[in-house]
């Protein structure tokens, strides 16, 4: 699929997918960028994307970034809808510096990977009454699963016990 793009400066070059398995193209920072330390800061990105129809453009940190920065996206990820093309609409990423030094960052820097997502827009069926029961709310999937893992340990640890007075029971009757 062959996608519009404009490059804001054009000495700089266009994204590629540095592998064959890569997923995502690597965004470069069009100028240089001084992020202080615990600020956030707007990189410019050097493109503009028109997205296709049923796709999102994902824009994230690459994942070397912490460690090698000390930079965090501070929203997760950046979405790019089809509709962000225009003119001005350069892609800029969103550092959070989370170190105590100054960061910065040079022209041409890869400061973020895109990704292509495939999407749907659906409509509303408002309703009184949810039908599914509740699950918990917000980090109850890992309170679920910790609390299932303490039974299966518990279980493990029982039938180990039995196992073993089973096992001394008949020790006991060979000696």
């Amino acid at each position: 699929m062959k996608i519009q793009i404009k490059r804001v400066d054009k000495e700089l070059p266009l994204p590629v997918y540095e592998t064959g398995g890569s997923v995502g193209f690597d965004i470069l920072a069009r100028v240089e960028t001084v992020i202080a330390a615990g600020k956030i800061a707007l990189i410019p990105g050097n493109i503009i994307v028109e997205v296709p129809e049923g796709y999102m453009l994902t824009v994230a940190s690459r994942s070397s970034t912490p460690l090698k920065k000390g930079l965090l996206t501070p929203h997760g990820i950046g979405i790019i809808d089809k509709d962000y093309c225009g003119p001005e609409d350069e892609i800029k990423i969103q550092v959070y510096n989370f170190s105590d030094k100054d960061v910065v960052i040079a022209r041409g820097d890869k400061i973020a990977q895109g990704v292509f997502v495939r999407v749907d827009t659906f409509e509303w069926n408002e309703v009184e009454v949810m039908q599914k029961p509740t699950r918990g709310g917000f980090g109850s999937t890992d309170k679920r699963l910790t609390d299932e893992r303490k039974q299966r340990d518990i279980g493990s640890s029982i039938d180990e016990q039995v196992g073993m007075e089973k096992t001394v029971g008949v020790e006991k009757l060979e000696i």
